[in-house]
């Protein structure tokens, strides 16, 4: 089957945008804000090669599965259903939530208050914010067993979120690094707008369009779960497949309330398309 964006009828920008809201993502909803993909894998380089294939984030595969060692580790845990898991699946956390949308784009109202107001009334320990384009990603794609998190629009159109124009005071980290605009990497030259203009050729570029369909299938198609999720290491805990979950067939309020919490706290798997 040939995608409309590799048919260059329409930007993968676009396209994914029309996913998304055929599958009932909504800049309206937190907690099911349109969800993108990490396309870019080089965070370091002074320059931007995007003829290079290892320039770019494996789309064939989810956050948890971007490292051969990271994959075993999901694989384990899927395998092993640690007694403190309700449900067998790889991941307990998921790659879009109300909490992740919101630490994106903290620096912009409203968000800024929507973050504290998730956040219990305050910013978050300036350890744990988003203040590093780098940082995330090796968070996201290497480091962090609890974090799989993917990216939203704003990404791939809108520099405004990358700078603390409005001088919030977001702490210090333990390093002694005061935070402020968000860091970029060294082939943004410092600059959100360039970074902005090079992500998004990044996602309209000949790899990630000959790719991009591999992603869709994890996020929106056959891959998001049963048999095909399992081998593709793309499972998430039960309570996310809000969808698939008859919520009027649960009569205890206590479960209910337990599961919209999860859902509304967590995120949710999109509808699949």
């Amino acid at each position: 089957v040939s995608f409309p964006c590799q048919k260059r009828e329409i930007s993968n920008f676009d396209y994914l945008m029309y996913l998304n809201t055929l599958a009932g993502r909504s800049y309206n909803d937190y907690m099911q804000y349109p969800v993108f993909p990490w396309v870019l894998a080089d965070y370091h380089s002074k320059t931007l090669n995007l003829t290079n294939p290892l320039t770019f984030r494996d789309l064939s595969k989810p956050m948890g599965a971007q490292t051969v060692e990271r994959k075993h580790k999901f694989i384990r845990r899927y395998n092993e259903v640690e007694k403190n898991l309700s449900a067998q699946c790889h991941y307990c956390t998921h790659y879009s939530s109300a909490i992740i949308v919101a630490s994106y784009l903290v620096r912009m109202e409203p968000f800024t208050q929507t973050f504290c107001s998730l956040q219990g009334g305050s910013f978050d320990v300036a350890d744990r914010m988003f203040h590093s384009v780098k940082s995330t990603w090796e968070s996201a794609s290497r480091d962090n067993m609890s974090d799989v998190r993917e990216l939203i629009p704003e990404f791939f159109y809108l520099p405004e979120f990358l700078t603390n124009a409005n001088h919030f005071e977001l702490g210090c980290m333990q390093d002694g690094t005061v935070l402020g605009d968000v860091q970029l990497p060294p082939w943004a030259d410092g600059d959100p707008h360039k970074f902005i203009l090079l992500h998004r050729q990044a996602l309209e570029s000949d790899y990630v369009s000959a790719h991009l369909h591999r992603w869709i299938d994890l996020i929106f198609g056959h891959k998001q779960h049963g048999s095909a999720a399992v081998e593709a290491v793309n499972t998430y805990h039960p309570y996310f497949y809000g969808d698939k979950m008859d919520l009027n067939n649960i009569k205890d309020p206590l479960i209910k309330s337990t599961i919209l919490g999860f859902i509304s706290n967590f995120g949710q798997i999109p509808k699949q398309v």
